[in-house]
């Protein structure tokens, strides 16, 4: 069974990451990596995927020792995610679907993006047409949501994707060769209006980790240890008091709370509050931002009993929590505060929409009546795609787990969203 990035999982870099690639030597420890595959029960990699991983961790360890010995888990999640050529992101295998590290929404059935389609129609009305997307994966959501408006007569005079993996950009400019309209970015344009998707983007920008001591709150950070000081290690130093201003009721929380903030992701909102504010500023048209992902609210985020955070990573299909494992090789990523992100679209200049579960969302904006343009008489096309819904709104596979946060600047969303809101639990 393919992996889904749920979490018990993709980002656009907005972190400037051209760091010089550096020479080392081809004889990679087989050995090391296969026992630590085997203790993870992971599959063993191939020798030139083991090749890469080392020429990133001699980067990281580079970049180590050119701060004191120390550098905060945001700065290594961005180097293993991010560094050009190297980075799980910035290198070029094969991350979606069957012979990638997880599976995604729209991944698993178009009908994810027919209804994300007619949810930006409805929101186009109220601003110009366009659609920028953050993360675009191999390409299927873009496609399946510019089919759907074409079908729905619905014109797009640009949809515009900001991507940082050659790989994947390669895959959709494949995949999207039909709609000159489809244009790529390498960051943030300075004024947009229209709608913004950005489906699991925030959960693999980088975050902090914070661990409450004896002392109070300190950063856990990576150092290097061992007799050739190469290997990677956990070590804690004195922490900002802004990172834990994240954290609700931070002081009643227990010695050895581990836990992630999300600056980040953070600065990500603030940026997209930015850019739709410059736009209905330079257009007079509203625009909005559609973001799917995992999380949950600060106060279930930071329950007591989540005492060793949300941090997961994904390789081959299997889940595991050692973010140390092979750098560039694997996906890192972090359940969303979406209390904080929703609080920095505000401070931005943004209206708070929407926020409920991906259950209510796609269920509200018509899942169901699309899935019934295939007869249920046809079992051989129904039963397939009828099962996909139901992974996608199943409390039990991703309905619950995955919210839907809804910002924007002048534009509202239909009332039918309003009946699942729940808005009022950030």
């Amino acid at each position: 069974m393919s992996m889904m990035k749920s979490g018990l999982h993709r980002a656009e870099s907005i972190m400037p990451a051209l760091l010089p690639l550096v020479t080392i030597s081809l004889q990679p420890p087989a050995r090391f990596h296969y026992n630590i595959a085997m203790q993870l029960q992971l599959p063993e990699p191939s020798l030139d995927a083991v090749i890469a991983s080392r020429a990133l961790h001699t980067l990281i360890a580079n970049d180590i020792r050119h701060n004191s010995g120390w550098i905060s888990f945001a700065r290594y999640m961005e180097l293993a995610l991010y560094s050009p050529e190297l980075g799980y992101y910035g290198g070029g295998a094969t991350k979606l679907g069957k012979d990638g590290d997880f599976t995604t929404a729209p991944e698993i059935t178009p009908l994810f993006g027919e209804t994300l389609a007619h949810v930006a129609a409805e929101l186009m009305r109220q601003g110009a047409p366009q659609i920028l997307e953050f993360g675009a994966g191999t390409g299927k959501l873009a496609l399946d949501i510019l089919n759907e408006l074409a079908a729905m007569g619905v014109e797009v005079h640009r949809y515009l994707i900001v991507e940082v993996s050659g790989e994947l950009r390669a895959r959709q400019e494949n995949l999207l060769r039909g709609f000159p309209q489809v244009r790529w970015l390498d960051q943030f344009p300075p004024a947009f209006s229209g709608v913004v998707i950005g489906n699991e983007v925030l959960d693999a920008m980088p975050v902090q980790l914070v661990v409450k001591t004896e002392q109070g709150w300190k950063e856990r950070g990576i150092g290097l240890s061992g007799i050739s000081s190469k290997k990677f290690v956990y070590r804690d130093r004195p922490c900002e008091p802004a990172l834990i201003a994240q954290i609700p009721d931070a002081d009643t929380l227990p010695i050895g709370y581990l836990t992630e903030v999300h600056p980040v992701a953070m600065g990500f909102m603030t940026s997209l509050a930015g850019m739709l504010c410059a736009g209905y500023q330079d257009s007079g048209l509203g625009g909005a931002a559609v973001l799917i992902d995992y999380g949950f609210p600060a106060h279930e985020y930071y329950h007591h009993d989540r005492a060793l955070g949300t941090l997961m990573c994904h390789y081959r299909h299997h889940a595991h929590d050692d973010p140390l494992y092979l750098p560039g090789l694997q996906d890192i990523t972090a359940h969303v505060d979406f209390t904080q992100m929703a609080r920095s679209a505000i401070d931005g200049g943004l209206d708070l929409l929407g926020y409920s579960s991906q259950a209510a969302f796609l269920l509200d904006a018509g899942i169901g009546d699309l899935l019934l343009r295939i007869s249920p008489n046809d079992p051989l096309r129904y039963l397939p795609q009828s099962n996909a819904v139901q992974k996608l709104v199943s409390p039990a596979e991703m309905g619950e787990l995955f919210k839907v946060l809804v910002v924007g600047k002048k534009v509202q969303l239909p009332e039918k969203f309003g009946r699942n809101d729940r808005s009022g639990r950030l």
